[in-house]
């Protein structure tokens, strides 16, 4: 009886936590002279109001799939994997040479999308490993360590565009020469989504899902989470799973960045990681951790992001409301949590 109690206690507050962001952003909107209802509607018919944006939002959805897939393995550590961000960017470059070694090869072109996607979770792999040694080994806490290589990464993404991998003529932010329509990732007819795309996301959640609920690796990355000390004084080895847990986050990020590559622009460009590693932030605190909501709530954001497209054509508005509503929406889940433990102490 307690426990089912608590449950609705625990929605509860979930709800007021989204009734108070939706408040907030209809302040916002009446400030700034908008109908928040039409915004609203808006934003909902940009986002569903058509087979075509529904797939839109699908094919958005999958890049923050599988980057809040890989923070939920950081986050079970206790670590803040910040550098989220240059690892797509990290797995984006590593696909991009491997696409770019084999496009006029011999080697039949879903070989050549396999090596390069998994050249991407490599990739990825290895940049996330770096913020875990530097605090592990060099005591850099992963929050600096991370943002640090996250401007190394685009340092490099800008090297290369107007460097060693510029297009014909003069190079620009808009990126490196397309690849052929052969080394894309096959779309459904006349819409943007990729289900092999969807499909990768999918399992990837499934497989780290299992990992984390239903392994010993999973049970030790926790208690890590939970007190790195008592764990290592339990004989876990503490420094193997913070780097374990680093790189499958990177791995799980580099594979955005390749899908970013070989499902949506097909090339590398100065933007290629489209701010997913910074949303898939927000959607892990939002879902707390949670691998069974990671789906909807993603879909969700990315529903919020597209949606908003149709703001600046009807409304003469920011398409930035979605982001408004997303960090408005983090914080209140994060405040209503707060208050909610601060009361169940008292209790």
């Amino acid at each position: 009886m307690i426990k089912t109690n608590s449950r609705w206690i625990n929605l509860g507050f979930q709800v007021g936590a989204v009734l108070l962001a939706l408040v907030f952003t209809t302040l916002v909107l009446m400030l700034a002279g908008a109908p928040p209802l039409q915004a609203f509607y808006n934003i909902l018919l940009g986002s569903f109001g058509s087979l075509d944006h529904f797939t839109t939002v699908l094919g958005a959805c999958v890049p923050l799939i599988l980057t809040t897939t890989g923070l939920l393995a950081t986050f079970a550590a206790g670590l803040w994997n910040i550098g989220v961000e240059g690892q797509i960017i990290l797995g984006a470059i590593f696909t991009t040479g491997v696409l770019r070694i084999f496009q006029d090869s011999s080697l039949p072109s879903p070989l050549i999308l396999v090596l390069s996607i998994l050249a991407g979770g490599i990739g990825g792999g290895l940049w996330a490993s770096l913020v875990g040694v530097l605090k592990t080994y060099g005591g850099v806490n992963e929050i600096f360590g991370g943002l640090g290589l996250n401007f190394v990464a685009m340092s490099i993404t800008l090297w290369l565009i107007f460097g060693p991998w510029k297009p014909p003529g003069v190079a620009s932010v808009g990126g490196t020469k397309p690849f052929p329509p052969n080394l894309w990732l096959p779309h459904l007819a006349d819409f943007n989504l990729s289900i092999w795309a969807l499909l990768i996301a999918l399992v990837c959640l499934g497989l780290v899902f299992l990992i984390i609920e239903g392994t010993h690796f999973g049970l030790r990355l926790k208690a890590v989470g939970k007190n790195i000390r008592a764990a290592f004084l339990i004989g876990i080895p503490t420094t193997q799973h913070l780097i374990s847990a680093f790189i499958i986050c990177g791995a799980l990020a580099g594979l955005a960045g390749a899908i970013q590559v070989t499902a949506v622009y097909h090339r590398l460009n100065s933007s290629i990681s489209s701010g997913y590693g910074y949303l898939g932030l927000m959607v892990a605190m939002l879902i707390n951790y949670r691998a069974l909501w990671v789906v909807p709530v993603a879909l969700f954001f990315a529903a919020l992001n597209i949606g908003s497209i149709q703001l600046p054509i009807v409304l003469q508005l920011d398409s930035s409301l979605s982001g408004i509503l997303q960090g408005a929406l983090v914080l209140a889940v994060l405040m209503m949590d707060g208050v909610r433990q601060r009361l169940m102490r008292r209790t």
